[in-house]
């Protein structure tokens, strides 16, 4: 079955179980919409659920393969600040940060490129080989056997239409103690707490 997926940050975990395992294609030339996960992504702090956003430069009806990233203000520092105060406690940070850090120190331009590569990276240490692809131009609506995404997933809630065979379990948490399980986070909380285990948890979604 085929999945029509936005670019997205840091994707949620349910974001990754249709990209490992549908047959997905990214869109790239819808119009930018703000409060998406293409430029947001929700990570637990030891205060409560926080959402990095990616500040950009847009006009109206911008494609999103189109939008650029504005740097006037220093948010990769201030984002790889964040990411450390939120995971530095958790048991894989240390085994993966080398490889993300290098992200939020080089000059990042075009949002839809940024995300791909900090997607790829993502999809390298999860230690998938995934050959998705990119919309070559913008239909409204896909014929039936393609599963339409690109509305589906909200940067500030847990809102998303999971295929019914997607039954994301939880697994450990640094702050689940105070905050309870949080689901659907960006696929870097995966990461950080459950390293080598996340690939299973993916699968066995």
């Amino acid at each position: 079955m085929r999945a029509i997926l936005p670019t997205a940050y840091l994707a949620p975990v349910s974001y990754y179980y249709y990209l490992i395992n549908f047959d997905s294609t990214i869109e790239q030339h819808a119009h930018y919409r703000k409060q998406t996960i293409a430029n947001h992504c929700r990570i637990a702090t030891a205060h409560g659920i926080d959402t990095l956003t990616i500040p950009v430069e847009h006009t109206n009806h911008t494609p999103i393969g189109d939008v650029r990233i504005s740097n006037h203000h220093d948010w990769q520092t201030l984002h790889w600040r964040a990411l450390e105060a939120a995971y530095n406690a958790s048991p894989f940070f240390e085994y993966y940060k080398d490889d993300l850090k290098p992200f939020f120190e080089q000059p990042a331009d075009n949002l839809l490129r940024w995300n791909t590569h900090l997607q790829n990276k993502i999809l390298e240490l999860l230690g998938f080989d995934i050959n998705y692809s990119f919309t070559d131009d913008y239909k409204k609506e896909y014929e039936n056997g393609t599963f339409d995404l690109r509305e589906t997933f909200n940067a500030k809630k847990n809102i998303v239409t999971l295929h019914p065979d997607c039954v994301l379990a939880p697994y450990y948490q640094v702050f689940e103690q105070k905050l309870g399980f949080q689901p659907d986070l960006s696929i870097i909380d995966l990461l950080f707490n459950m390293g080598n285990e996340a690939r299973l948890i993916l699968k066995k979604a």
